[in-house]
């Protein structure tokens, strides 16, 4: 079966089922369907597209990363308004820097969104909590091998992202 087919059979099959998930899950019906189709487009831009042994795990291992990249974009967005809104009137940004401001933060996001889950939680351990790698390897039950190698990653993609 070639890819386009794979795909649209695996939509026809597991749309619907997936955005009752998300409609259970979310309690809402418009966001369940944007995340559906997040989820489906998400999985059409996956450069191997090959037959999947379960579809409906994967879809929702995705589904559920998806969400969680919503959440945390939204709990930054509040984050930063309310920063902006504990700032003195006259110190406030004008509403071109913070249009530029949160353009920033987005494309923070989007790299940090860029990594693997794994690779992403290391790197913000190190990176944004300050944590020793000693400290990441024994809260993950890691080796600091491996916290040294995911970082250098995280870097690496960043550097990508920014140069390339």
């Amino acid at each position: 079966m070639v890819p386009q087919e794979r795909m649209h059979k695996l939509y026809c099959d597991h749309h619907g089922w997936l955005e009752g998930v998300l409609r259970r899950k979310l309690g809402n019906r418009d966001d369940a369907a944007d995340l559906a189709q997040d989820t489906f487009e998400r999985v059409l831009r996956t450069p191997a597209q090959v037959a999947l042994r379960e579809p409906r795990g994967y879809l929702r291992a995705v589904a559920i990363n998806l969400m969680r990249n919503r959440y945390r974009r939204a709990a930054l967005e509040r984050a930063y308004l309310e920063a902006l809104a504990a700032r003195p009137e006259l110190t406030a940004p004008s509403p071109e820097t913070q249009r530029l401001l949160m353009e920033a933060l987005e494309a923070v996001h989007a790299v940090l969104d860029g990594m693997p889950e794994r690779t992403r939680r290391i790197f913000l351990m190190a990176q944004m909590d300050g944590m020793p790698y000693k400290a990441i390897a024994a809260e993950l039950d890691i080796t600091v091998n491996v916290v040294q190698k995911a970082v250098v990653r995280g870097l690496q993609h960043c550097y990508q992202a920014v140069y390339a």
